[in-house]
């Protein structure tokens, strides 16, 4: 970024923010002063985000996200760097597998919801303790239109992400009135976690959505910003979806 805007006050953890989505996030919160940590597996990627967004603005932490002690190192580092985490993003999602459920391993199944869910409770459970409990904030979960209705061959990640909507709502009950927790629920966005959905094919997949075209993470990096704004104070224990319409075509022959 050549020209930084002035600083917020405000930081943020953006989980699984090296590319994609979670990067979008981060990008958007920069480019209104916020600064942030963000986390990933990869140091090298981390390393070329952290350049982009700028050193002054940004740091990192690698490693996986649900290893519980990455999750305390990431929340550590943020007081250490910057004092505070006004906000988390909860990013870091995985999905391995692509078929039916009826034939899933269940070790694959855990992996999914280690990393889409328990990992998103782990770094909720640590920056509550750190920072939100007594100085405030919000929490970010980034879900999936597949956590909203039956999704064919990818079935244990929307399951995993129904469930980050029901922790979303948990957790806004819980953590309220003090911190605000909502989720995002993204319909197919151009990432490389989504490549096998589009490739080779983008102008197909695209026909099929109302606003026609598919998502860039520029869309839920500009709703993350939302939800972690002043604008969206009274909002807490909700789903946004951003999905071009898709849903839209629900019932029509």
């Amino acid at each position: 970024m050549t020209e930084l805007p002035a600083l917020s006050g405000k930081v943020a953890l953006v989980t699984g923010a090296s590319r994609g989505i979670g990067y979008g996030v981060a990008e958007a919160l920069v480019a209104r002063g916020d600064r942030v940590v963000i986390t990933g597996r990869g140091e090298d990627a981390l390393k070329e985000a952290v350049e982009q967004l700028g050193a002054e603005r940004a740091v990192y932490v690698a490693g996986k996200a649900h290893d519980e002690a990455h999750q305390a190192l990431a929340v550590e580092r943020a007081m250490e760097a910057f004092g505070r985490v006004d906000y988390l993003v909860n990013n870091a999602g995985t999905n391995p597998v692509f078929g039916p459920i009826a034939d899933l391993d269940l070790g694959v199944a855990r992996k999914v919801f280690e990393t889409n869910v328990i990992s998103a409770l782990g770094f909720a459970q640590k920056t509550w303790h750190a920072w939100q409990r007594d100085n405030g904030g919000a929490i970010v979960n980034i879900a999936s239109v597949a956590g909203l209705a039956p999704s064919p061959f990818i079935a244990a990640y929307g399951v995993s992400k129904a469930a980050l909507i029901n922790l979303t709502q948990q957790l806004a009950h819980e953590f309220a009135p003090k911190v605000r927790v909502n989720a995002i629920a993204p319909a197919v966005v151009k990432t490389k976690f989504a490549q096998a959905l589009y490739e080779g094919r983008e102008a197909e997949a695209a026909a099929a959505y109302p606003l026609a075209r598919l998502g860039v993470p520029s869309d839920i990096g500009g709703a993350a910003a939302f939800l972690t704004s002043d604008q969206s104070d009274w909002v807490t224990g909700q789903t946004l979806v951003v999905d071009g319409g898709i849903f839209l075509n629900a019932g029509v022959g």
